[in-house]
């Protein structure tokens, strides 16, 4: 043997034995826990933020006192009120104007009046209606006023309003006693009586104005898992438009591919045996398809976020701070995630920025899936986001934040902890250098990100809204689809509109549609909209014209009007939007955000469809208007159950008017197209189902604002990369050598069902 072989054995033994003694030393030692610093306290804003806060709960409740105390009619609580009652729909903030806020925000003018939204349904009138008032001064209030005919330029029928979850079940006592009428059938079919069957709902409820009449798609009920991949082929028509729950009705039954008159049509024919029955098993809880149950024993932890110092943002009220942002956070019961007052740097960049609808239209040969487009918002983006789980729908560490909303009841309810905000690393450098030329050196900075995050579960469909915030000034909107998909039937020629992903079952196409509205103020309130892209010109080299080149330049636009600016879906788009502003930056550059759209949309909805009017806004990628007060939302939670008359119509919002040097809005679509498949099941996951936009600044500074943060990271050649003052990532060792204090796991979120 070798001195050199010795020596390298004896090396490793020394290693191994130190190893040993440190392991022998430290055995039973807890790590120390790490020790949040404050943090440094940005400019006080004096609760200037409370203008855009959503209601208390104390004064959602003051709302109905005061409505109960004024309205001069009965009213009955929403839960169970009937179709021919009064009652308190909802009740929500009501946003200031903006020229009243800005007053308050910029120029010291008076604090706007708090007021509030209540929506109520009057059934129990001559003329039933929706009526909307808004009501003030909060938190005593003393007046009301009815603003539905100055909204909607007209009162709204009573047929478009939402369907309310008594109505949902008066339905169900329905068609239960409707399914009792063919005993043998479902016996046959399904190995049931009717009980352990489900109904899920689709929407809109006809094919004309003035129609209540819903398909609803039975399926297994399994306890502890989703039915939405059950179905049992039996679907049924009921209309229940009259204010009379007594006297609804069901109109039609579908069963694998044909349709009845009524149940016992049905058993009748089911009785004469000629009737083609698919005989389907009860499923059972540990085989049923769709079982998001562990199918193995945990393994080691995996890894952990957490902030060894404490949280570098900082929540106070409806306001979070984080290195030079400043943004004012909320959430609409309806259309959900609402922004107002975004800032870097101390300069507005955008005024609003809010989610307006989320559209799923799907395809099928069954009755149900095939006249299916759900607008999420009249069910309730923001009503329906949950409680999030700690360690996985956000990171365990995260800020979480209640959230109170007051909808088909008469006091507020809670969804704790259902919004959450967190500092994360993308494990990927926001920019960095690495200089092996001239001069040898490394630099770089770590892509750290402010994200806002809710997540809604609307039926089947759960989506994951982030709102993202990055130190070079650029804004992420992004969103992600994941839960159950919904199912058919599997019958005759199905998978012509989607794929079978289990015996009986198929996974239905549909697109997924999102609208979004952002209120930009780049540099103040009055921009314009530039284009650019690239082009060719053919020249002859200039140092011997002997040949040509192919050079690319530079095409820029101003586009003047609001049709010039209204985009088609999946057409192309120029390469390069920006919001620009009459003032330029050092280099003589109007000062600009860029939007930067990333989507996979699916066809929108032909325009000669009786129905696409409601939702007109899908026609579009991006349109940009001017901004109107009058102009607040892009939909109406009304639409869906009336499209064909819609209470709101996006397309009258573009009307040729002029976008330069005005106070503009974009609004913006994304989605995709989904085709399930089998590994849609249990779930769809979100890895490639994700889709948003960026807002990035573009000359808006002078060079990139993140040269600033105290993240960034420089060492050269002649430094000691290992010495914690010449490289802050040298001092990770010791200032991040500590055990996250996590708090114990809590979850109540099924508490408030």
């Amino acid at each position: 043997m070798s001195l050199k072989t010795v020596l390298i054995l004896l090396g490793l033994a020394l290693a191994t034995i130190f190893a040993l003694v440190c392991v022998l030393l430290t055995r039973g030692r807890s790590p120390r826990s790490c020790q949040h610093l404050p943090l440094e306290q940005e400019e006080s804003e004096d609760g200037q933020s409370l203008v855009f806060a959503d209601l208390t709960a104390e004064e959602m409740s003051q709302v109905v006192r005061y409505l109960q105390g004024n309205l001069g009619v009965p009213l009955v609580e929403a839960s169970r009120a009937k179709p021919s009652d009064n009652c308190i729909a909802s009740v929500d903030l009501q946003v200031p104007a903006k020229a009243e806020v800005l007053r308050f925000l910029d120029a010291g003018g008076a604090r706007p009046a708090r007021e509030a939204l209540a929506v109520l349904y009057f059934g129990n009138q001559a003329e039933p209606n929706i009526t909307e008032y808004v009501v003030g001064p909060l938190p005593r209030p003393g007046y009301h006023r009815d603003v539905t005919v100055q909204k909607y330029g007209g009162k709204v029928p009573y047929h478009r309003r939402p369907v309310t979850g008594r109505e949902y079940k008066d339905i169900n006592v329905l068609i239960q006693r409707e399914l009792k009428k063919a005993p043998r059938f479902l016996a046959a079919c399904c190995e049931s009586d009717g009980t352990n069957l489900v109904t899920l709902t689709t929407a809109p409820r006809g094919f004309k104005s003035g129609d209540r009449m819903t398909w609803f798609v039975l399926f297994h009920s399994v306890a502890g898992t989703g039915y939405y991949l059950s179905p049992v082929g039996l679907e049924v028509l009921v209309d229940h438009g009259d204010l009379q729950v007594s006297r609804w009705q069901l109109h039609k039954v579908f069963y694998n591919g044909r349709y009845f008159a009524s149940m016992g049509d049905l058993e009748q024919e089911f009785v004469a045996g000629v009737l083609e029955v698919v005989r389907l098993k009860q499923p059972k809880a540990d085989a049923v398809l769709g079982s998001m149950r562990p199918r193995r024993p945990p393994e080691a932890p995996a890894p952990l976020q957490y902030e060894p110092q404490g949280p570098r943002y900082s929540v106070r009220d409806n306001r979070i701070t984080f290195q030079g942002w400043s943004i004012a956070f909320g959430m609409n019961p309806n259309t959900g995630p609402r922004l107002f007052d975004i800032r870097y740097r101390g300069e507005r960049i955008v005024y609003e920025l809010s989610l307006q609808e989320a559209l799923a239209l799907y395809g099928s040969n069954c009755p149900g899936g095939m006249s299916t487009r759900y607008l999420d918002g009249s069910f309730g983006i923001g009503r329906f986001a949950y409680e999030l789980v700690q360690g996985l729908d956000c990171p365990y560490t995260a800020t979480y934040v209640d959230r109170h909303y007051l909808a088909e009841a008469d006091t507020p309810k809670t969804n704790q902890n259902s919004l959450c905000i967190f500092e994360h690393d993308s494990a990927l450098p926001l920019r960095r250098h690495f200089s092996d030329s001239q001069s040898f050196y490394y630099g770089g900075l770590r892509r750290n990100t402010l994200v806002i995050r809710t997540i809604s579960t609307l039926i089947n469909y759960d989506y994951i809204w982030d709102f993202m915030f990055h130190s070079s000034g650029a804004m992420e909107v992004r969103v992600h689809a994941t839960g159950y998909i919904s199912s058919s039937f599997f019958h005759g020629q199905g998978t012509d509109y989607g794929n079978r992903v289990g015996p009986h079952t198929l996974g239905t196409m549909h697109l997924h549609h999102i609208h979004y509205k952002v209120d930009l103020d780049v540099d103040g309130q009055l921009n314009s909209l530039e284009a650019q892209d690239m082009e060719y010109e053919f020249v002859k080299d200039p140092w011997s014209t002997q040949n040509t080149i192919e050079r690319p330049y530079l095409r820029r636009e101003r586009l003047e009007t609001e049709d010039e600016a209204a985009f088609p879906l999946n057409a192309p788009m120029p390469r390069y939007l920006s919001f620009v502003s009459p003032s330029p930056n050092k280099w003589e550059h109007p000062r600009s955000y860029r939007l930067q759209i990333i989507s996979f949309a699916g066809k929108h909805l032909p325009t000669n469809s009786s129905m696409e009017r409601a939702v007109s806004w899908g026609r579009y990628q991006l349109a940009v208007t001017q901004r109107k007060e009058e102009e607040p939302t892009s939909t109406s939670i009304y639409n869906q159950n009336d499209p064909w008359s819609p209470t709101v119509a996006f397309a009258d919002f573009i009307n040729n008017e002029s976008i330069t040097n005005q106070d503009l809005v974009a609004w913006i679509t994304v989605g995709f197209l989904h085709v399930p498949h089998a590994e849609d099941v249990p779930n769809t996951v979100t890895v490639g189902n994700g889709v948003g936009f960026f807002l990035r600044p573009y000359n808006y500074f002078n060079e990139d604002p993140s040269v600033d943060s105290a993240d960034s990271v420089y060492f050269s050649s002649e430094q000691d990369t290992r010495a914690c003052g010449a490289n802050p990532l040298a001092c990770l060792a010791s200032a991040a050598a500590c055990a996250p204090h996590l708090p114990s796991f809590h979850f109540g979120g099924f508490l408030n069902l």
